[in-house]
């Protein structure tokens, strides 16, 4: 997943003998409708685009994201220049920091307190997994609230928990899976929802967005007992266990709307690189039950990076003044 350096979505979910893919898939008669994330979030790009061309006009100034990246990992630099080219894609300034692999967690610290004070950045990011030595709760919790543009900071987070009150930002990836679905004129209101794992980064908040969204929300997790009898009966899934094709055709009610948000990379000598990327729901299976289906790759992960520039957009409207903040 989906543009953290981590995949928010290794949280196991239970004994793979769960898996049945030997059992008899029951089908809706037709292929499912493929939610195409990558097309869901050109358009958002655009939206928010257009909106900070018009920001830029009306206030002189345009919203500004920083990024702190602690080491040299592949994955987390290559996350990092993603990020930045969309920045520049939609008009958004782009403010980093690369920091060596043993720098202390004071200086860290010291680093997003300085972006806290720079009326020019709106949002902060700093990316994950940082190194071993340093707490991610210590660094994320130094965030401060109105620029946390991950939605990680426990005021955050809390409010997103609380009736009646809304956090100013929310994780970017669950964010992301609510949106899918609502483009997808999927009803969410009055619905059986399932959120297949509880990490902090995706399962956690995608229940507690599908609740705010007047869904019926069942989460389950690596401790739940038959998980499949449970995920028969949602009208809404959404997979974030960590677990390569861990749902089956025969997991899923027909004419459910499956959102995959798992990214696992599997052993396939067929071709060149040696493997493939495959959700945490087996599609081939899937697609036969279901109605609607996000692949994978190209469904929720395109999502997370527009997600990521709608907040900082968010979060300069609030510090410019500007309407509908």
């Amino acid at each position: 997943m989906a543009g953290r350096g981590i995949l928010p979505t290794m949280e196991g979910t239970g004994d793979a003998s769960h898996n049945s893919s030997s059992a008899t898939v029951t089908g809706t008669g037709q292929k499912a409708a493929i939610i195409d994330g990558k097309a869901i979030a050109d358009q958002i790009r655009k939206e928010i685009t257009a909106e900070v061309s018009k920001m830029k006009e009306s206030v002189g100034n345009v919203p500004g994201l920083a990024v702190i990246l602690v080491g040299a990992r592949k994955d987390s630099s290559t996350y990092v220049r993603n990020k930045k080219r969309a920045c520049a894609e939609v008009g958004i300034l782009s403010f980093d920091v690369t920091l060596p692999e043993d720098v202390s967690q004071e200086e860290v610290v010291a680093r997003v307190k300085e972006f806290n004070d720079n009326p020019a950045v709106h949002g902060i990011l700093v990316q994950l997994p940082l190194p071993k030595h340093i707490s991610e709760e210590v660094v994320l919790g130094a965030v401060s609230y109105e620029k946390d543009v991950d939605g990680f900071h426990p005021i955050n987070v809390g409010t997103l928990a609380m009736q009646g009150r809304k956090p100013l930002f929310v994780s970017c990836t669950p964010k992301g899976c609510i949106e899918l679905l609502k483009r997808s004129g999927v009803q969410i209101k009055g619905k059986r929802a399932v959120v297949i794992g509880r990490s902090n980064i995706v399962g956690t908040p995608a229940a507690q967005l599908l609740q705010r969204e007047n869904a019926t929300v069942t989460v389950v997790h690596s401790q739940t007992p038959n998980p499949a009898e449970i995920t028969r009966e949602a009208d809404i899934l959404v997979a974030a266990a960590g677990k390569a094709e861990l749902v089956r055709g025969d997991w899923l009610k027909p004419g459910a709307v499956v959102i995959d948000v798992g990214i696992n990379a599997v052993e396939d000598l067929s071709i060149k690189k040696g493997y493939r990327l495959v959700g945490d729901v087996c599609f081939e299976e899937a697609c036969h039950v279901a109605s609607k289906i996000t692949p994978v790759p190209g469904g929720v992960g395109p999502m997370t990076i527009a997600m990521l520039l709608s907040n900082t957009l968010d979060a300069a409207k609030r510090a410019y003044g500007v309407a509908n903040a």
